[in-house]
C-alpha cells in the first residue's frame, strides 16, 4: 500500500499526540535531552494544525509519521553559528516523528522526501532543519538524504546541529 502526505486536520490531533509522546520516550530511551522539557506538546500540535503547518504521512486511515513543515519563518535560524548554503525562500522541517507501529520501514526518509515534493510544488528548493547532537536517528537520515551541515543554531537555550539540503527543479 501506498503512502500519502497531506496536511494534517484537526480530528488528526490525538492520532499526532500520541506518536509525538512515543517519539518523546523513545528519545529518553536512547539517553537523549531531546524533547525532555515539555517540548513538544498537544498545544504545539494544535498550533501546527490551525497554521496549517502540521503534515501527517498515512498507510491508508492510519497515520505513520507528523512533521511541521514551516515557510520562510524560524527565527532562529537567522543567528546560525555557521553558514546556510542559500539565502532565498526556505521550507523547515521541525518536529519529524514516525509512529511505533512504523518504526524501522525507513518511514523517515519516506516522510522527508515527501517535505522535497512539498517543497517543489511551493516552488521552494531548499530545505533547512536541525536536530540534538544526540539524535543519532535523525542525524543519519539527514547524512542519507545528502544534507548539508551548516553550523549550530540554538533552541531553548540549547544547541542544534543545522543542515540544509538544495533540491533540484
Amino acid at each position: 500500500m501506498e503512502y500519502t502526505f497531506r496536511k494534517a486536520t484537526p480530528p488528526d490531533a490525538p492520532a499526532i499526540w500520541e506518536i509525538l509522546q512515543q517519539a518523546i520516550l523513545r528519545r529518553r530511551a536512547d539517553g537523549s535531552n531531546q524533547w525532555q522539557d515539555g517540548y513538544p506538546n498537544e498545544d504545539v500540535v494544535k498550533s501546527d494544525i490551525e497554521k496549517g503547518n502540521g503534515f501527517v504521512l498515512t498507510k491508508g486511515d492510519v497515520i505513520a509519521g507528523y512533521t511541521a513543515i514551516i515557510v520562510n519563518d524560524e527565527p532562529a535560524y537567522a543567528g546560525i553559528e555557521g553558514k546556510w548554503l542559500t539565502e532565498g525562500d526556505f521550507i523547515v522541517v521541525h518536529r519529524v516523528a514516525i509512529s511505533e507501529n512504523f518504526i524501522g520501514q525507513g518511514l523517515a526518509k519516506t516522510l522527508m522526501n515527501a517535505v522535497e515534493d512539498y517543497a517543489r510544488s511551493q516552488q521552494i528548493f531548499s530545505i533547512k532543519a536541525d536536530t540534538n547532537f544526540d539524535n543519532p536517528g535523525m542525524l543519519k537520515t539527514f547524512e542519507k538524504l545528502g544534507y548539508v551541515y551548516c553550523g549550530e543554531v540554538y533552541f531553548r537555550g540549547s544547541a542544534r546541529k543545522a543542515y540544509e539540503k538544495v533540491i533540484s527543479k
